[in-house]
């Protein structure tokens, strides 16, 4: 028994470092062999749901989705690998020369930085279809604060690891404090970050937005709203960043429209109307909800979904959104990855928010039974592999149970479809 474990270990280290110093070895080869024979699960439990592509004719008002990502330092256009297979997938060939660049603002916070909204568009070849996407980074905002870890990376203390340990510890300090630091006072500026991005969004067309500036953007624009479909993708913390930040929208919308107007809201019961009309989707990779819900307080409105959400209930006109479907994608070897369980939505989220989950259990990483020892797959890989992995974005891209639905969808994920 010990002996398979330092076998299992070592083959650990060798994924982790890529497998580079085997050359063609037989070890490579037997895995690459394994990859061949793809048989990575793909399971879809939920209702039917349409993806972004019905809504990217132009005729229909705009498509906008708009990415958060999770822990870690992040830099302006780390979505792009992701942003292009989603274009690829939906046939839009054509892209922007330049993308826009906003350095987010809030003039609550005059002195603070509050990240960054990177903004692109993609069109088909005769730009009857359209998508603009919105990257949001806001590990600007908690990067300051791990500075008090840098001397943990320096060559004082790094030299002293075995390197695979240093590579890992490295990962830890980058990632293990975000969560940590998102409940303390940088979650307000976080949360701000994302109404911003949200604002933004809402902000007429692509040539009525500015090509590089620092302001802050104080009202929805409520023709926007009624005209145009909004989508999030998040990944990991950015998940829980999404849910609070909408939670935080639906308590000023709940605010009577005298205050909204007092916040400089022009039309403030048009916007709220507006919102109450609107199905937006969140595509969770890597869901940690129910971990990140751990010692938390419940949200304001919760175990009242009837009431808000069905047409027939006393507080239906109370609502913000029509319908916030979650597809929370899960890789079981995602180590930080958990599906949302029965019972969570109606006690840990926002019951004005009329959620609805669809849980796709995927595995983003291969894998691989090691010489009849065991099976193992790559921890790292299930963790950041959602966004490259050609099904995930089929499945944003087209959905399942629709006539768009991709083939490779139906070829290579099982549907468990759920009714009343």
């Amino acid at each position: 028994m010990k002996n398979n474990v330092v076998i299992i270990f070592a083959l650990v280290s060798l994924f982790i470092s890529g497998c580079s110093s085997l050359g063609k070895g037989v070890t490579e080869a037997f895995l690459e062999k394994q990859e061949a024979d793809d048989t990575r699960a793909c399971e879809v439990w939920g209702e039917a749901f349409l993806g972004l592509k019905p809504h990217i004719q132009r005729n229909k008002g705009k498509m906008k989705v708009l990415m958060v990502h999770g822990v870690g330092d992040h830099q302006p256009g780390y979505a792009t690998q992701f942003y292009e297979k989603l274009a690829q997938e939906l046939k839009l060939s054509v892209t922007s020369k330049t993308h826009k660049n906003i350095q987010l603002s809030n003039p609550g916070y005059p002195d603070k930085e509050l990240g960054n909204l990177r903004i692109i568009r993609y069109l088909n070849k005769d730009q009857s279809q359209e998508l603009i996407l919105y990257e949001l980074t806001w590990s600007e905002i908690t990067a300051k604060e791990k500075e008090v870890l840098a001397y943990d990376n320096s060559g004082q203390y790094s030299f002293r690891r075995a390197e695979i340990n240093d590579l890992m510890k490295r990962f830890s300090n980058d990632t293990g404090p975000d969560p940590i630091i998102y409940l303390g006072e940088s979650r307000k500026y976080i949360l701000s970050a994302f109404a911003q991005s949200f604002c933004w969004m809402t902000v007429g067309d692509w040539d009525d937005l500015p090509t590089e500036t620092q302001e802050s953007c104080n009202t929805p624009n409520i023709t926007s709203i009624n005209n145009d479909q909004y989508a999030f993708v998040s990944h990991s913390l950015g998940s829980r960043i999404t849910i609070d930040g909408l939670q935080r929208i639906a308590t000023l919308l709940g605010e009577d429209s005298s205050k909204l107007n007092n916040h400089k809201w022009k039309n403030a019961k048009g916007i709220k109307e507006a919102f109450k009309k609107k199905v937006i989707p969140i595509y969770m990779m890597s869901n940690q909800l129910p971990m990140l819900q751990l010692g938390r307080k419940l949200p304001e409105v919760s175990g009242q979904e009837d009431l808000y959400c069905r047409e027939s209930g006393e507080k239906y006109s109370q609502r913000m959104l029509a319908k916030t479907p979650i597809i929370a994608f899960s890789d079981p070897n995602d180590l930080l990855s958990y599906v949302i369980p029965q019972g969570f939505v109606e006690k840990y989220i926002d019951s004005r928010l009329c959620v609805d989950v669809t849980n796709i259990n995927i595995n983003v990483a291969f894998v691989y039974d090691v010489f009849g020892i065991g099976k193992i797959a790559n921890p790292m890989e299930a963790h950041i592999g959602y966004d490259t992995d050609d099904r995930v974005v089929a499945l944003i891209a087209k959905g399942i149970g629709n006539e768009e639905t991709s083939a490779l969808v139906y070829g290579r994920c099982r549907w468990i479809e759920t009714v009343e």
